[in-house]
C-alpha cells in the first residue's frame, strides 16, 4: 500500500505574530486510515507568500482511503489563550453550527502533496496585494477577485485623470495591460505570473478595474471589493459613458479601485487624501499609540459612548464635514469626559452627502472623509486621549446604487446575482395577472436593501474579514452592527412575503461566525448590536451557541424616555409629555421597567441619530416628527425666557437616566450643549451646530452638566455595574428611585419630572432598601447648571426600616451615596 501526502496550509491574511503553537488535527489514525479518533501534529511556522503568517503540516494518508472524505481543524496559541480552536467558520447548513474542515483524497498527481488550505480571513487573499514569490524579497503585485460565474476575467488600469472606465473601455491606460487572469478554487480569478507584474511599488497608487465577461459573454467593468481606496470623493455617476472630468467629482462607489501599500500610513495628517507621498511603516506609526495616564477602555461597562456623524462636522464650512474636523474635535470630548467615539459608517460609500449605511465597498474607507490613512490619525490621537474608537457597520444590505459594486457581478441571471440571495428559480415567480416576476425570489428583510447571499461562505468571509483589517490595521477598538434583527428575524420572500427561516438561520451563522473570528483575533474587541428581538442568544458567547455580542441597542428605554414619534400609549414619552408644562400624571412604571432590563446587556440612549429629527409618523394627515432632546422638552416651544431653563432641567433628567442606568450610555452629537435643530438624513448639512461656540454661549451650563455626571459614572464602579433594583414610582407624583451597586458602593437615585420641587422632602419605602445613612453627591439642580439649588446640601440622610424621606428638585435628581 502507497503513502499519498497532504499539504496543510492554514492562512491567517494578517500581519503580525497574534497565533503561536499550532496544531493539525483531523480524522485519520496513524496508519493513515479514516478514524472516528481525531490524531495531531505540530504545524511549522511560515511566512506564505502573501506576507503574513501561516503554518503548515504534512501527513501520509493510505492510498486506500483514495474517494474518503476526512474532517480537520487547527488548535492554536493566542490572545485568547491556548489550545484555541482557529476554524471560527461554521459548516454551511443552517440548522448546524458545527466548526471543521472536509477534504475528499484524491488520485496523487506526479508526487506532488495534495494541498488543502484554510482561510481565516481573506484581507490578502482577494484585491490587489503583494506576492512573494519563492525565494524573492521583495514583493510582486497580484491581483484576486471572486468571480464564480464569469467566462474570463481581466485586470485593466485606468487613469489619474479620470479615475473612471466606461463600458466600451475608454478612459483605460493604454499602456499598461490589461492583464489575463487565471480561474482558481472557490470561483475566484487570480492574475497569472507575468514580469510586467513585477515590483510592487511601480504599482502602488495606480487605479484599476476588473473587466469580467458575464456567463452569458457580456463584458462589464467592475470594481475590486477587496480595494483600499476608490478614487472618487464626489457624486457624478457617468452611467458607463464617457468620462473626462476629475476623478475626485466621481462617485467612489463607480470610480476606479487603487493599489495601496497596507503596511505604510501616510506621515502627515494634512497631507493630500491621493496620492500621499510621505510615509511611514505602520509598526513605526502606531508605536507610541498609548497614554499610560489616560487607559483605554477595553469593556462595554466603562464606555460612556459619544455618537458622532462625522459628514455632519464643518459648521460652516461648504463641504461635508471630514476627519480634520473630527481631529479637531478630540479635545472636546476630552473635556467631555466620553471614553468612546461612535463613527456612523465610514466605509465606501455612495456619493459625500450621506449618513453611510449604503455600503459598498467594506475595505475602503470613505475618501470624501479623508481616506484610510486619515482614519488610522484619527484612531491613534483618539486612543492617546483615553477615547476607544466604535465603529458603525452595516452587513443588512449593499448600497442601492451598486451596478459597478456587488450588484449583477458576474451574471444578469437573478439566481447568479452571487452577492444577493435569491430563492428558487427566476422563471418560477409571475404577478398575479400571469406576467413574470423576475425579482421575486430576492429577499426583503426591512433595510433598504435586497439580503446579502449569507449561505454563500464567500460573502460572509467579506464582511468578517473587513472588520478583521480594521481591527488589525486600523486599531479600532469595536463595532455596533446595524440592524441585526434584519439578518436573522426579518427575512422574508420579496414576491409574496413569506417568511424565510433558513435565510433567518445563515444571517445567524454569519453573525456567529463574525464575532468568533473577532474575538479569535482580538478577544477584548467590543462588539455592539441593534438588534430589536429581544432574543436572548445575542449576548451569548458564539462558542455556546449566541451571537456573541457584548450588549445590544435597547430602543425601548429611548421610546419610554423621549419616544416622540410614537402614538398609542404603549410607550410613557416621559420627556415629551411632560413638555406640554401641566401636572398630568406621567407613565413612570412603564419606563421602570425600561430602566430595569437596562441591566441586561444594554447600550440605551436618550438620543440616537435614528431619533434626532429624523423619525416621523403620520396622525391624522398631519405629520409628526422627532425632535433633539431640548426641543421635546418644552413641547417644541421657543427655547426663550422661562422655558429654556424648563428644557434644559429636563434634558439633564434625561442625560441622568441614561448615565445612571445600568446599561452602557450613549448620546448622540450636540446634546450636551442643547442642539435644537433637527437631524435628519435629507438636509443635515444644512442643519449642522457649531459644537465650540455653543460650548461656551447658550450650552455651557448644560455641557457643564454633562462634564460632571459623566465623571461621575466613570469615578464610581457602582455606578457602571449591572446592579440596579426600583425602588419607587409614583406616576401622579411623577416620581422615580432606584438603587445602584456593586461590592463596594451603594446609591440612590431619586428623580422627578413633577413642576414643583419636594422642597420639605419625599418618602420612599421600600423593605429592600438598607438601613444607614445617605449623603447627596450629585444634584442636577445645581445652580451651577442653571438649576434653583434645591436639595439634599450633603448632610446625611437616615433609612430605617426601608424607609427614608429626601428633598427631590423639580424636574431634576439626586444621587446619594451610603456611608
Amino acid at each position: 500500500m502507497a503513502r499519498i501526502p497532504v499539504q496543510f496550509t492554514y492562512l491567517t491574511g494578517l500581519q503580525g505574530n497574534i497565533f503561536s503553537n499550532a496544531r493539525l488535527t483531523g480524522s485519520w489514525d496513524n496508519n493513515g486510515q479514516y478514524s472516528q479518533e481525531w490524531s495531531s501534529v505540530p504545524m511549522e511556522q511560515a511566512i506564505a507568500s502573501d506576507g503574513c503568517p501561516c503554518f503548515r503540516a504534512t501527513i501520509e494518508l493510505d492510498d486506500t482511503q483514495i474517494g474518503q472524505a476526512f474532517q480537520w481543524g487547527v488548535t492554536l496559541d493566542g490572545p485568547g489563550g491556548n489550545n484555541l480552536w482557529g476554524i471560527p467558520t461554521e459548516i454551511n447548513d443552517g440548522e448546524s453550527q458545527e466548526r471543521y474542515r472536509t477534504f475528499t483524497l484524491e488520485t496523487p498527481n506526479l508526487n506532488q502533496p495534495q494541498e488543502v488550505t484554510y482561510y481565516l480571513t481573506h484581507c490578502r487573499r482577494l484585491g490587489s496585494q503583494k506576492y512573494y514569490p519563492p525565494g524573492q524579497s521583495t514583493p510582486d503585485v497580484q491581483f484576486a477577485v471572486w468571480a464564480p460565474n464569469a467566462q474570463k476575467v481581466e485586470v485593466a488600469f485606468g487613469t489619474w485623470e479620470s479615475g473612471y472606465i466606461a463600458d466600451d473601455g475608454y478612459g483605460i491606460d493604454a499602456n499598461l495591460g490589461p492583464f489575463e487572469m487565471s480561474p482558481q478554487e472557490d470561483g475566484v480569478w487570480q492574475t497569472v505570473p507575468n514580469p510586467n507584474l513585477s515590483n510592487f511599488s511601480q504599482f502602488d497608487h495606480k487605479p484599476y478595474m476588473f473587466r469580467v465577461t458575464k456567463d452569458d459573454g457580456q463584458t462589464a467593468y467592475r470594481t475590486d471589493l477587496y480595494s483600499r481606496c476608490q478614487i472618487g470623493a464626489g457624486n457624478v455617476n457617468p452611467k458607463g459613458q464617457h468620462y473626462d472630468g476629475n476623478y475626485i467629482n466621481v462617485d467612489g462607489t463607480k470610480s476606479c479601485s487603487v493599489i495601496v501599500d497596507q503596511e505604510l500610513v501616510a506621515k502627515n495628517f494634512n497631507e493630500d487624501v491621493w496620492p500621499e507621498h510621505k510615509f511611514i511603516p505602520a509598526d513605526e506609526f502606531w508605536k507610541d499609540e498609548f497614554n499610560p495616564d489616560k487607559p483605554l477602555p477595553t469593556r462595554v461597562e466603562d464606555l460612556v459612548i459619544y455618537e458622532l456623524h462625522v459628514g455632519a462636522l464643518g459648521y460652516g464650512k461648504d463641504r461635508p464635514g471630514n476627519f480634520e474636523d473630527a481631529m479637531a474635535l478630540i479635545p472636546y470630548l476630552e473635556d467631555l469626559g466620553v471614553t468612546a467615539v461612535e463613527l456612523l459608517p465610514m466605509s465606501e460609500f455612495r456619493d459625500e452627502v450621506n449618513w453611510g449605511y449604503e455600503t459598498s465597498h467594506y475595505f475602503a474607507l470613505e475618501y470624501s472623509a479623508g481616506g484610510r490613512d486619515k482614519l488610522k490619525h484619527f484612531v491613534r490621537e483618539c486612543h492617546r486621549h483615553g477615547i476607544a474608537v466604535i465603529l458603525d457597520v452595516v452587513y443588512n444590505h449593499f448600497s442601492p446604487d451598486g451596478e459597478r459594486a456587488e450588484w449583477a457581478y458576474d451574471s444578469n441571471t437573478p439566481e447568479g446575482n452571487v452577492y444577493y440571495w435569491y430563492e428558487g428559480n427566476s422563471n418560477s415567480y409571475f404577478y398575479p395577472d400571469g406576467r413574470s416576476f423576475p425579482d421575486g425570489g430576492y429577499i426583503d428583510n426591512m433595510s433598504t436593501g435586497y439580503s446579502p447571499r449569507f449561505h454563500e461562505e464567500m460573502v460572509r468571509k467579506m464582511f468578517i474579514s473587513s472588520a478583521a483589517a480594521l481591527l488589525t490595521d486600523f486599531h479600532v477598538d469595536g463595532f455596533r452592527a446595524d440592524q441585526t434583527t434584519s439578518m436573522h428575524s426579518y427575512n422574508v420572500l420579496h414576491a409574496d412575503g413569506r417568511s424565510m427561516g433558513n435565510v433567518n438561520q445563515f444571517g445567524a451563522k454569519f453573525l456567529r461566525e463574525w464575532s468568533r473570528t473577532l474575538r479569535l483575533i482580538k478577544p477584548t474587541v467590543m462588539l455592539m448590536a441593534e438588534d430589536h428581538s429581544d432574543w436572548d442568544l445575542v449576548t451569548v458567547s458564539s462558542n455556546q451557541g449566541g451571537l456573541g455580542f457584548d450588549a445590544t441597542w435597547y430602543s425601548e428605554f429611548y421610546h419610554h424616555l423621549i419616544g416622540d414619534t410614537r402614538s398609542g400609549t404603549q410607550y410613557a414619552k416621559l420627556i415629551p409629555t411632560a413638555g406640554f408644562g401641566d401636572n398630568r400624571p406621567l407613565a413612570m412604571d412603564y419606563f421602570a421597567g425600561a430602566l430595569a432590563a437596562s441591566a441586561n446587556h444594554k447600550v440605551v440612549y436618550h438620543e440616537s441619530h435614528d431619533e434626532a429629527g429624523n423619525a416621523s409618523y403620520e396622525v391624522n394627515g398631519r405629520r409628526i416628527e422627532s425632535h433633539r432632546t431640548i426641543v421635546s422638552a418644552v413641547n417644541s416651544a421657543p427655547l426663550t425666557g422661562e422655558t429654556r431653563p424648563y428644557g434644559e432641567a429636563r434634558s439633564r433628567f434625561a442625560c441622568g437616566m441614561t448615565l445612571m442606568s445600568a446599561g452602557t450610555p450613549m448620546f448622540f452629537m450636540g446634546e450636551e450643549i442643547g442642539a435644537q435643530k433637527q437631524y435628519r438624513y435629507r438636509d443635515f448639512l444644512d442643519n449642522r451646530e457649531d459644537l465650540f461656540e455653543e460650548r461656551e454661549g447658550n450650552g455651557r451650563l448644560l455641557f457643564r452638566f454633562y462634564q460632571d455626571v459623566i465623571r461621575l459614572r466613570r469615578n464610581h464602579s457602582g455606578l457602571r455595574s449591572h446592579e440596579i433594583d426600583i425602588l419607587h414610582v409614583h406616576n401622579g407624583n411623577r416620581v422615580i428611585a432606584f438603587r445602584r451597586w456593586d461590592d463596594t458602593e451603594d446609591f440612590l437615585i431619586v428623580a422627578s419630572l413633577n413642576n414643583s420641587p419636594f422642597a420639605d422632602g419625599y418618602t420612599i419605602e421600600n423593605s429592600r432598601l438598607p438601613d444607614g445613612s445617605w449623603r447627596e453627591i450629585f444634584n442636577s439642580d445645581a445652580d451651577f447648571y442653571g438649576g434653583d439649588g434645591v436639595g439634599n446640601f450633603g448632610t446625611n440622610i437616615p433609612s430605617n426600616a426601608g424607609s427614608i424621606r429626601v428633598v427631590i428638585p423639580a424636574n431634576g435628581f439626586v444621587v446619594l451615596v451610603k456611608s
